[in-house]
């Protein structure tokens, strides 16, 4: 096996580029290499090792990383992605009614594999949400998700299609362009992933090389490899990347600011004096304590000093460890009190910016990073959400909504293959319109609202102008509109079967300015101000 050799660095003055080029070594503050312009597949074939096992240890030892990701995982998934199948009926003649009833059958199928860890985790005992999850803490530390489609005939589970997540480190290093193998992954002609390279742990051999393919030949997904990145890239690489070197200063910064006030508390009292040191030390303490003589078994030359020069001397000392005492030196000699300057007036501004950077890297608000939300108002928690959130929703899509869609299409085939979702033509018919058939969105939870009585009163706006439908209210709130349309069914046939009025005849609606409004000042002003009072 021919490995690609890459390397980080050079000569002085020599053109370099990669991740991690802030380490300390390599230029800390002004590099002294020229940047080059190459593929980023090169910059992270180079990286790759390092950025993501420093990423790794950050996600382990940095409470402040590991809430964020914790953070990203709840918004990102919530309690689980739930299925919103779109399949094209048109395509085997269906009308809407019979496209939307089968659709809600494959949602409701999902649902309850999806739910059950014994059908669908290979080692029973995750549901689909908590795969997703785990990608996505995965994608966070690494860049990447790799997981496997399995089919395993298990003693009362109706289904056999498993899935397994794979680390992400477990993908070969190596490179072979002679066999198309690039960082780990075998491309056709036009750079379509083929097969994947693993180094699988194995006890008799440590690592053994196993090559697993991508699709079988029924295009049915076998390994399903998920990032992000630029053109030309085969691997994925942790978004922390670029934070690492704030992740290291700034826990650079609290442990030398804890180092110095503990420097400060322990040598909290220093004395200034011509005497030697013995000597005044053997001052500040009393005759129980030291005895009153040297190792001869007489009165130390210090102590008949005291005794001869200072008389009641000998009775003051300065115990820090006891309250309310109050000593008087000799002549010459001071007794300092100190006071910690550490964490100083600028600590916080400075760890403050450097939280600011990370959080930026991973697209969160600074408040959800450090959960302080000292200064915010409601126009900037707003705008904060508006900016943030497209971000999360993207990635929501290609990242866990790519793995469980992968997963999605092979399960969906073997319902089809099993007859127990009915298809005319059967597995073969699927097989030809697979593309048509598992159009689906992956919807997780609703954007945040920094107050819902004003959301609600946008969304009722738009509705009555006729730009925004119920499904799209639904989406923002984070549910299904067709679920709730049959539960409000449901309640209104309980309701009128218990001879109980419709609610919507008790709700009355008024059009004037909110409590505490003043005319018409816009709601947002009158929040900002109530915030600064």
């Amino acid at each position: 096996m021919k490995t690609a050799k890459q390397t980080t660095g050079g000569a002085a003055g020599a053109p370099s580029a990669g991740y991690l080029r802030g380490e300390p070594g390599t230029g800390l503050y002004m590099p002294a290499v020229t940047p080059v312009l190459r593929d980023r597949a090169e910059d992270v074939r180079a990286g790759w090792m390092a950025a993501n096992s420093r990423a790794n240890d950050a996600q382990m030892n940095s409470g402040w990383i590991a809430g964020v990701v914790e953070q990203v995982v709840a918004l990102m998934i919530g309690t689980g992605l739930r299925l919103n199948h779109k399949p094209d009926g048109s395509v085997l003649g269906w009308d809407e009614d019979q496209t939307a009833s089968w659709a809600r059958l494959v949602e409701r199928r999902w649902e309850i594999w999806a739910s059950q860890p014994y059908e669908c985790d290979a080692a029973g005992r995750y549901t689909m949400a908590q795969m997703e999850a785990a990608a996505v803490r995965q994608w966070i530390g690494t860049g990447e998700v790799v997981a496997s489609i399995r089919e395993i005939a298990r003693p009362g589970a109706e289904t056999a299609t498993k899935v397994r997540l794979i680390p992400s480190h477990w993908l070969s290093q190596n490179s072979d362009h002679l066999n198309r193998l690039d960082h780990g992954v075998y491309t056709d002609g036009n750079g379509l992933p083929v097969g994947y390279l693993f180094d699988v742990p194995d006890p008799l051999h440590y690592l053994r090389e196993v090559r697993m393919p991508a699709r079988d030949a029924y295009a049915r997904p076998r390994i399903v490899h998920v990032f992000d990145g630029a053109a030309g890239q085969v691997r994925g690489i942790t978004p922390l990347a670029p934070a690492l070197k704030i992740v290291r200063q700034f826990d650079q910064l609290a442990d030398a600011t804890l180092t110095a006030a503990m420097i400060h508390a322990i040598f909290a009292a220093t004395i200034e004096s011509d005497y030697p040191t013995a000597e005044v030390m053997a001052a500040l303490q009393d005759e129980d304590e030291v005895g009153g003589v040297d190792s001869t078994g007489l009165p130390g030359a210090f102590d008949a000093f005291m005794r001869q020069k200072v008389g009641w001397h000998q009775n003051v000392n300065i115990d820090l460890g006891r309250h309310g005492k109050i000593a008087h030196l000799l002549m010459g000699e001071k007794l300092k009190l100190q006071g910690s300057e550490h964490p100083n007036s600028t600590y916080e501004a400075f760890a403050n910016f450097l939280l600011r950077e990370i959080a930026s890297c991973l697209g969160v608000m600074p408040s959800d990073l450090t959960g302080d939300y000292r200064g915010d108002t409601y126009s900037s928690v707003r705008m904060g959400i508006a900016k943030k959130w497209p971000l999360m929703e993207y990635r929501r899509r290609h990242i866990p909504g790519r793995l469980a869609q992968a997963v999605f299409e092979a399960w969906l085939e073997e319902e089809i293959d099993a007859g127990r979702i009915p298809l005319d033509g059967g597995v073969e018919r699927f097989v030809t319109i697979r593309t048509s058939l598992v159009r689906a969105d992956w919807r997780g939870p609703p954007k945040p609202q920094a107050d819902d009585v004003k959301a609600a009163k946008a969304h009722e706006t738009w509705y009555r102008l006729g730009v925004m439908s119920q499904e799209m209210i639904c989406n923002d709130l984070g549910v299904d509109h067709e679920d709730v349309h049959e539960q409000l069914a449901r309640e209104q046939a309980s309701r009128t079967r218990l001879g109980l009025p419709d609610p919507a005849t008790l709700l009355t609606g008024g059009g004037g300015p909110q409590d505490g409004q003043e005319g018409n000042q816009p709601a947002d002003e009158a929040d900002d101000e109530k915030d600064a009072a």
